[in-house]
């Protein structure tokens, strides 16, 4: 989750989704304020020092990977995203549960999520004076993201490039400015818990119609990462081992997680 993190266009949530662990997440951390805290805190704990840690040593090689090799690396992700649609479709066991009005939501979501690649814009300059103004800005930015981040399909750093302090908080996490860490920490700590409320409540009152719209955030994000066709001969066979790599990883996980 936290190498996808860090990726424009990759969702942590569909990562948590693809490893079976999505709703387990949810009720995680909404339990954390409840009497059962200690039970999922122990959760919580090792998945969040896990997620910081991939943060803070893979963004250097993110953009390093992203940099020289963008199109095997996308390729990679679109073949784990598409793999784990089936195992997602049998979780919410969608050939029973789902109606007309299902279908409609699960196109719905896929329209909004694919419609963001009409948003790409260029990577804006590192801000290189820091004020209280983007401290403010950096929080809600955090903010924003992670209620994104938490949503399968919704990038948070797509959302951050969006808003234009992408390039600014990778820098900040590679060079380990700690204020920079800070504030936009704190805008996602209070995200994803205000996000994970709202995702709940849905997951219990109307799980079919939640699953149909994940379904759709999964499928749209697959137009985002989409980098299309690399220009070389090299660039096509790689891409498309990754992209084999991608749909072996998530079968050999779906069979671990669905079975």
């Amino acid at each position: 989750m936290g190498a996808s993190d860090v990726i424009p266009g990759v969702s942590g949530g569909t990562i948590a989704v693809m490893l079976g662990f999505y709703d387990r997440l949810i009720a995680a951390i909404n339990g954390i304020f409840s009497k059962e805290w200690k039970t999922h805190l122990r959760f919580l704990v090792p998945l969040g020092i896990g997620v910081v840690t991939a943060i803070l040593l893979l963004a250097r090689v993110i953009e390093w990977l992203f940099e020289h090799y963008p199109a095997p690396t996308q390729f990679l992700f679109m073949g784990l995203i598409i793999g784990v649609i089936p195992y997602l479709a049998k979780k919410s066991e969608m050939k029973y549960n789902f109606k007309p009005a299902h279908y409609v939501l699960l196109v719905i979501g896929a329209i909004i999520v694919a419609s963001m690649v009409f948003f790409k814009s260029e990577e804006t300059a590192v801000i290189q004076e820091i004020t209280a103004g983007t401290y403010i800005m950096l929080f809600f930015s955090g903010f924003i993201a992670s209620a994104a981040m938490i949503l399968p399909g919704i990038s948070g750093s797509f959302i951050l490039l969006i808003i234009g302090v992408y390039s600014t908080v990778i820098s900040g996490i590679s060079n380990f400015q700690l204020d920079i860490i800070f504030v936009v920490g704190l805008g996602i700590l209070f995200g994803i818990v205000v996000m994970s409320k709202v995702i709940k409540f849905f997951l219990e009152k109307y799980s079919s119609a939640t699953y149909a719209l994940i379904i759709g955030l999964v499928i749209g994000s697959i137009v985002v990462i989409y980098p299309g066709v690399p220009e070389s001969t090299g660039l096509i066979i790689a891409s498309v081992i990754t992209f084999l790599l991608g749909l072996f990883f998530a079968r050999v996980l779906g069979r671990i997680e669905y079975s």
